[in-house]
């Protein structure tokens, strides 16, 4: 499969300074995809021809003239940016010119825009967003949801498990394994929603459906426990805001060894290869990349400060999920698995 990628150029802090080196990194690394640049052409220019993508023949230009600004809100870039990058960008998906949408924009106005133009696949009740944290194994651990849904039922886990594990297979992670979240290992554990999770993810492990290891704490995230860990969006939103911030803390702590005096720096050069291998395992630009999935189309969210390094890992990501057809599998195991179970009927909350 060639994957084509629209991109939403004008997105994020650092704009096409960021992401057309990007794209062009993409490019370059494979030979068959083809990108989509989406934005205001008279501010892509300069970056085009820096970057040598005007001409290229494996990208097209898609004008767009506004922007989805960091401030805007939900209903200004519904209602009132109707031509603006983010927005084109996601429909060309939901046209088919394109196989996945990659944007740095507004996370709340993207999963708004994303939901309203592509919907959610049938038997998927909430999209959830789902991206790789650190582990200690270097192959990371798949989080999901991670804000979009504050409050969630039991079902609603389950299919983010579905979701999870149609993600992580096309990453490579054959029969991945599934956690859920808790605040111990045993059944008896948690609150009356994540107890009735359990028993439908136990359910769906019988039937062969997904590969259910159990509940996990905390700190299975980072000994890479399970491959895929599932819980309410406050809950992950509040443990990938930590990850990222211990990170930040352990690269500061890094850095403050070489000023503290000559021993200290003696004793952080020696120690110099390992630090390094260290930062790099636990930078988290090298986890950029949030998926919007249980959409009818693929939608990655990149990190809104992210520079081009950071931005390609968002596209890489949304390059394999394009080949391995994600959507497509999600669809065959929720086929697979639906019961006569009732769905839930309540309303989404979106988390800021």
């Amino acid at each position: 499969m060639t994957a084509s990628l629209a991109v939403d150029v004008m997105g994020g802090d650092l704009g096409p300074s960021a992401t057309l080196p990007a794209c062009r990194a993409l490019l370059d690394g494979h030979a068959q995809c083809r990108v989509l640049l989406v934005g205001q052409p008279e501010v892509m220019q300069p970056g085009l021809d820096l970057h040598g993508l005007s001409g290229h023949p494996r990208v097209e230009i898609v004008p767009a003239s506004e922007v989805v600004t960091m401030d805007d809100s939900v209903e200004i870039a519904l209602r009132r940016k109707k031509d603006s990058s983010m927005r084109r960008a996601i429909e060309l998906v939901k046209d088919g010119k394109a196989d996945a949408c990659v944007s740095s924009g507004n996370t709340g106005a993207l999963m708004a825009v994303a939901r309203y133009v592509l919907k959610t696949l049938p038997g998927i009740d909430r999209p959830a967003i789902a991206t790789y944290l650190p582990n200690i194994t270097g192959s990371g651990t798949l989080m999901l949801d991670l804000g979009a849904n504050v409050d969630c039922l039991a079902e609603h886990l389950l299919q983010f498990a579905v979701m999870g594990t149609a993600f992580a297979a096309a990453g490579g992670h054959a029969n991945p394994r599934v956690g859920l979240l808790n605040i111990g290992e045993e059944i008896i554990k948690g609150n009356e929603m994540i107890k009735q999770a359990g028993e439908l993810l136990r359910q769906a492990h019988v039937e062969g459906r997904l590969n259910f290891l159990g509940n996990v704490e905390g700190n299975d995230i980072f000994k890479g426990t399970a491959d895929i860990v599932v819980c309410d969006g406050f809950v992950g939103n509040v443990a990938l805001k930590t990850s990222e911030g211990l990170a930040q803390m352990l690269s500061g702590m890094i850095r403050q060894e070489f000023t503290r005096g000559p021993l200290s720096r003696l004793m952080a050069l020696a120690a110099l290869p390992v630090l390094r291998r260290f930062r790099r395992r636990v930078d988290h630009r090298r986890y950029n990349g949030a998926a919007l999935l249980g959409l009818r189309g693929l939608v990655f969210k990149s990190h809104g400060s992210a520079d081009a390094f950071a931005f390609q890992q968002a596209m890489e990501r949304a390059h394999e999920a394009a080949e391995g057809r994600v959507v497509q599998e999600i669809e065959r195991i929720l086929a697979a698995l639906h019961t006569h179970r009732p769905r839930p009927s309540s309303q989404q909350s979106m988390a800021g």
